[in-house]
């Protein structure tokens, strides 16, 4: 192995790697260098290897307690670098002593049984011992034997009267209350993190500022009307802006104040201090829409300028405080109809895999976030020339330093008001595509990240909970990452277009029973639209690879016997422009997957022909901007979309009968 190659493996890079077809790839020098380069360690030369080899050698062979451990519940924990007599208080106060077992390079504590984060000492030395549970909070704990149903919708294309053209948390609520009446236990919605109010043209979900900040502009404050089946952003924002404003120096007053000190967390605080800092310094500078632009006594909000802003600044700090505590009301409103109405989950909460490098959740968390390195994703069946998606996620050194504070801050603040939540490229747990800046995608590599740790954070907040986690894990997966998941609670997803065996599509009563069945995802195309050829327009109109026409023929042929044999159509399939027809033998279809739960796409329950988004794609298509026809009333008055959700549900009740075998040859995704 070349120095070059040792420095990279001991710092976490994968230099081998399998693409999709399960080919060996091997990373360029070219590509490594520059990651080692981003991530601290310099290998532009035969000396600078030796340095960085040596300084990462050093880094791990100091004897320095890390601020928090992670371990199982039940089984025997090793800690390097420890010895001698130890004490651990557990959450509940109970106290235990003893000697721990010597091993080559630490020690072994004893099992501990009760999950919680607990506090280890040895003499001087204190560390903070989580204890996940075995697996997370799993489908089957919710189900109990049945089989479930969902839907799926984005936040934004939400509809009521007066929302002022951009979907809200009330009318999130009233969606909710309808679809569980309807006997939906749970309703999946886009990331509602928190993005820019400096900045109204960046809008994407997936590309927030903050993960642990809400996306104030979903606030139900009446605003002017607004019909438009697409979102105007930088206008509806505005303007919607504009009427929180008012109501805030109507309402806001100390007693409120103090309120919104005792509701609000750290880190949404700080997101209001940087929210306020951005407006400040943006004005008449579009540069200062990145903070890395800002002055350098603004760089950090640990810094005496920056204390000195919020004593003077304090009502505009105040007022972002405030919408952040709006936001977070109303959310909590949102999931408490959804179970009100009977919704045995309720909200499913979307985490983003990652974060706007210019946003405030990089500029608190400095240490805790990679830098110069964007993340994606290799070439795949779908993007050919791989992703990279102008985001940045946490580095795994930082991560450990930290205790994993920023990760389980996330976590928190995404299950404050859900019963799930959906970890977004799932992959992320245990290894990232990082992409040098200034490279194409095509010349990442893959960064290792502390999955046994994550995971059993993520278990451990599902338990405190009492919350689903379901992982996207769509894409180039890791050797035995779907049996990873499984073993630790998470729901992968099976979706309809990618349950194949060769050309044929598989059985749904086969789909992975701990799983969750979907038609369709947010970045592939509806079952109406891929049924008459809309994405196939999309993408010669744009230049795009994809199905030719002659392919998507053969596709229907073979999706319309995988609805005859599943028990959802007859023969013969309906023409192509009767897309209406494949989305009700869709919803049946779904209905028989042998998953404990299916989430139905509102776009498929409506059978329409647009996706929410194209990927590889940013203003020659209409990203995160369709709304839906109707608000929730009036959605959930439409026959059509009725008899789909009726179709489904009844799909669901015949499904908890079929035969054992069936539902349980789920195979194992890795």
């Amino acid at each position: 192995m070349s120095a070059l190659h040792e420095l990279a493996a001991a710092a976490g890079l994968q230099i081998a790697w399998r693409d999709v077809n399960g080919a060996e790839q091997i990373v360029s020098d070219a590509s490594l260098r520059a990651v080692l380069a981003a991530i601290g360690f310099p290998a532009g030369s035969e000396d600078e290897i030796r340095d960085s080899l040596a300084a990462l050698r050093a880094e791990t062979a100091q004897d320095v307690t890390p601020p928090l451990v992670t371990a199982t519940v039940g089984e025997p924990i090793f800690l390097p670098g420890m010895s001698g007599r130890f004490r651990l208080t557990l959450e509940t106060g109970e106290k235990c002593e003893g000697i721990a077992a010597a091993q080559p390079g630490g020690i072994v504590l004893p099992p501990v049984a009760e999950p919680g984060y607990h506090r280890l000492e040895f003499g001087d030395r204190t560390t903070i011992l989580a204890v996940a549970p075995a697996h997370a909070y799993r489908l089957e704990d919710v189900a109990q034997g049945e089989k479930l149903w969902g839907l799926a919708v984005q936040l934004y294309a939400l509809r009521r009267d007066h929302d002022g053209g951009i979907g809200d948390f009330s009318a999130l609520a009233e969606f909710c209350t309808c679809a569980a009446q309807c006997g939906a236990d749970a309703i999946a919605i886009s990331p509602a993190h928190a993005l820019f109010t400096a900045d109204l043209a960046r809008f994407s979900p997936y590309a927030p500022s903050n993960r642990a900040a809400l996306n104030v502009l979903h606030i139900a404050e009446d605003a002017p009307e607004d019909d438009s089946p697409l979102i105007d952003w930088p206008r509806a924002a505005a303007a919607k802006l504009a009427a929180l404003r008012a109501s805030f120096e109507r309402s806001y007053g100390p007693e409120l104040a103090a309120q919104i000190r005792a509701d609000l967390g750290p880190e949404q605080q700080r997101h209001a201090l940087f929210e306020a800092l951005m407006a400040h310094l943006s004005r008449g500078t579009p540069s200062a829409l990145d903070w890395r632009n800002w002055p350098a006594p603004y760089q950090h909000p640990d810094l005496p300028e920056v204390a000195r802003f919020a004593r003077e600044q304090s009502r505009e700090v105040a007022f972002h405080a405030w919408l952040q505590w709006r936001a977070d009301r109303e959310l909590a409103t949102a999931q408490a109809a959804a179970r009100a109405a009977g919704a045995r989950i309720g909200l499913i909460a979307d985490l983003a895999v990652g974060t706007d490098p210019s946003g405030s959740h990089s500029w608190c968390r400095q240490d805790e976030v990679l830098k110069g390195l964007e993340i994606g994703a290799p070439p795949d069946l779908v993007n050919q020339e791989g992703q990279s998606w102008g985001i940045t996620a946490f580095s795994p050194r930082g991560l450990r330093r930290s205790g994993f504070s920023a990760f389980i801050d996330m976590l928190r603040h995404g299950l404050r008001h859900a019963g799930g939540m959906r970890i977004d490229h799932v992959m992320g747990l245990t290894r990232l595509w990082v992409v040098p800046h200034g490279l194409p995608s095509t010349q990442g590599a893959y960064l290792t990240m502390p999955a046994d740790d994550l995971m059993r954070l993520a278990a451990l907040e599902s338990w405190r909970h009492r919350a689903v986690i379901l992982g996207e894990d769509l894409g180039t997966l890791p050797p035995g990452f779907g049996a990873k998941l499984q073993r630790a609670g998470i729901a992968g997803l099976r979706v309809m277009w990618f349950e194949r065996d060769g050309n044929a599509f598989t059985a749904p009563q086969s789909w992975t029973p701990s799983a969750v069945a979907m038609t369709t995802t947010h970045d592939l195309p509806t079952v109406a639209g891929w049924w008459e050829g809309m994405d196939i327009g999309w993408r010669e109109k744009l230049q795009m690879g994809g199905d030719a026409p002659a392919q998507r023929e053969a596709g229907r042929r073979a999706l319309w016997e995988a609805f005859v044999r599943s028990g959802a159509a007859t023969p013969p399939p309906p023409p192509p422009a009767d897309g209406a027809a494949a989305t009700y033998a869709a919803a049946i279809h779904l209905g028989r997957a042998g998953c404990t739960l299916a989430l139905l796409p509102v776009e498929d329950a409506l059978s329409l022909p647009e996706q929410p988004n194209l990927p590889g794609t940013t203003d020659a298509h209409p990203n995160w901007r369709r709304r839906l026809p109707g608000d929730a009333k009036a959605l959930f008055a439409r026959a059509d979309f009725r008899q789909r959700l009726t179709a489904l549900a009844e799909s669901r009740r015949r499904n908890e009968q079929f035969p054992s075998d069936l539902r349980d040859r789920g195979k194992d995704r890795s």
